[in-house]
């Protein structure tokens, strides 16, 4: 097989590294330099879209609509984009041998990729039922979110099981989009997961209550606390039923799983210094072996705000782990200063007509303030959380752009509570506006 060789080399090809390509441009890479080596068939995409506009019947997103960098604002990336500014856009490869040593990556089929400089951003897979040996979890009609190709495969059974019945697995960012869109499509919705409320790394008892309310009132089923253990199927091998834990048995002609997912640090096992589940990083993305930086999900880094090493798996730290990433390797080069990566944690969700955002840390004691009642006509509500006296987490349901920037500076700034908690929770979205 031929060698190829680039000074630069992007080993994955999701959102981080469109995000990496277009900081390349701007920082004036030179024709073949740059290659982005992805087993995906598309150009970089906005992932996001998938849980949401590519599973609607009307309205429906789909490419090339949604390739990077429109989830930011800014210009879409179109495949022929890479080949105009002589960037090697190298698809339908995957990598299954990566020598840090030699710089040498190795393709499924036997091709060698020489670097001089390489950016991992290989993201996350998911985890997978089959992975715990669940029974029947191999079933036709039990889909998983991830890339396109599974947004595609599930697009199809919705349209094939019309009317029918669905099980989400999980209640989290996955479980609580794919919940909304299968009832937009008319589908029937159950939605598993073990914890006592949903989204339970972020919300609080009493954010999720209205959410879990939320969703019933627009006929989502929520079983609470007890997981599927097994899969029965039909002649075809298609799902027909998901077994609970609890010896309860659901119909199901499509059962989604979203249970979370797995950075994908494999290739580098052994090579590189890891932390936290991630490959370990300085605030400039570069890892414990020279001239590798590794950006988005499998990048474990110093978040200067709390002054603690964290891995965050979020589209908002993947674009902007990517840029910092490509700024630091031009800053060294040119021998100009790059400041380090300073981060607010950012995140954020829309489904049915409920769009919410948070910023910073859920640290801490909590205060909800607002109109949280799910027949409320506005529902307006938010979360601020509270540590060492100081405000360092900020949530808010339906805000407008001016507020959600209020609730953004409120968890940048950490300004002190004066008063009791009760008091806050009466100011809410007052307090964030005087900041």
């Amino acid at each position: 097989m031929t060698e190829k060789s680039f000074k630069y080399v992007i080993v994955g090809g999701g959102v981080a590294a469109g995000y990496a390509a277009r900081e390349f441009a701007k920082q004036g890479v030179k024709p073949r330099e740059l290659a982005i080596i992805s087993k995906e068939a598309v150009a970089p995409y906005e992932r996001p879209a998938l849980s949401k506009a590519y599973l609607f019947p009307e309205g429906t997103a789909r490419l090339p609509g949604f390739h990077v960098c429109v989830g930011s604002g800014g210009e879409r990336l179109l495949p022929e984009w890479y080949p105009e500014k002589g960037i090697s856009l190298i698809l339908n490869t995957e990598i299954v041998k990566a020598d840090l040593a030699s710089k040498t990556l190795i393709s499924a089929i036997g091709e060698t990729f020489k670097y001089q400089i390489l950016i991992i951003a290989t993201g996350s897979s998911v985890i997978r039922l089959t992975d715990f040996g669940v029974q029947g979890a191999d079933a036709k009609n039990i889909f998983y979110l991830r890339e396109i190709d599974d947004a595609d495969k599930l697009v199809e059974a919705i349209k094939a099981k019309k009317n029918g019945k669905a099980v989400v697995v999980g209640g989290g960012y996955i479980g609580l989009e794919l919940s909304a869109a299968l009832r937009i499509n008319d589908i029937e919705v159950s939605m598993v997961y073990p914890e006592p409320w949903c989204m339970p790394r972020l919300f609080t008892a009493g954010l999720a209550a209205f959410y879990e309310a939320y969703y019933e009132k627009k006929g989502v089923k929520i079983i609470k606390g007890t997981v599927a253990v097994g899969f029965g199927t039909n002649d075809n091998g298609e799902v027909i039923d998901v077994k609970l834990k609890d010896g309860r048995i659901i119909e199901a002609d499509i059962v989604v799983v979203g249970v979370g997912g797995r950075p994908l640090t494999g290739l580098f096992k052994g090579q590189v210094e890891e932390e936290k589940g991630g490959i370990k990083t300085d605030g400039f993305f570069r890892t414990s072996v020279p001239d590798v930086y590794a950006v988005g999900d499998v990048a474990t880094f110093p978040l200067k705000l709390y002054n603690e090493l964290r891995r965050v798996e979020h589209v908002d730290h993947s674009r902007k782990s990517a840029e910092q990433a490509v700024k630091a390797i031009f800053g060294g080069e040119n021998g100009t200063p790059v400041d380090e990566y300073d981060y607010l944690p950012f995140f954020y969700s829309r489904s049915f007509d409920l769009s919410w955002q948070f910023y910073g840390d859920n640290a801490g004691e909590s205060v909800l303030f607002g109109d949280s009642q799910p027949t409320s006509p506005t529902h307006k509500f938010g979360s601020y959380w509270i540590k060492d006296g100081k405000v360092v987490g900020a949530f808010l349901e339906s805000g407008s752009p001016q507020e959600n920037k209020a609730i953004e500076k409120v968890a940048r700034v950490q300004p002190a509570v004066v008063g009791s908690l009760d008091e806050l929770a009466a100011l809410g979205l007052a307090f964030a506006s005087k900041i």
